[in-house]
């Protein structure tokens, strides 16, 4: 369950910091009653950062597939990879 803290509480950084890498999910900060910041860690965010970056390549391969219907043979694809890469 997301946490949802005051901006008054980012006073006790030491405790926002440890709730942070115990729970490994982002503490939503209210100010006024309505959100105003996200503190996480640094692993959440790199986290987070991979799986919308990996979600972003597959959305980008699903909208050429939609425009060109053309599927490509694994093991070739990844034989040419290595070949190019690899030497």
């Amino acid at each position: 369950m997301p946490q949802i803290r005051p901006i008054t509480d980012l006073r006790n950084t030491n405790e926002i910091s440890e709730v942070c890498h115990a729970k490994h999910e982002p503490v939503f900060i209210t100010k006024n009653g309505y959100g105003h910041l996200v503190v996480m860690s640094i692993e959440t965010y790199e986290k987070l950062l991979e799986t919308a970056t990996t979600d972003m390549i597959i959305c980008e391969a699903e909208t050429e597939y939609a425009a060109s219907g053309q599927l490509h043979d694994a093991k070739k694809a990844l034989a040419s990879l290595r070949r190019k890469h690899f030497g």
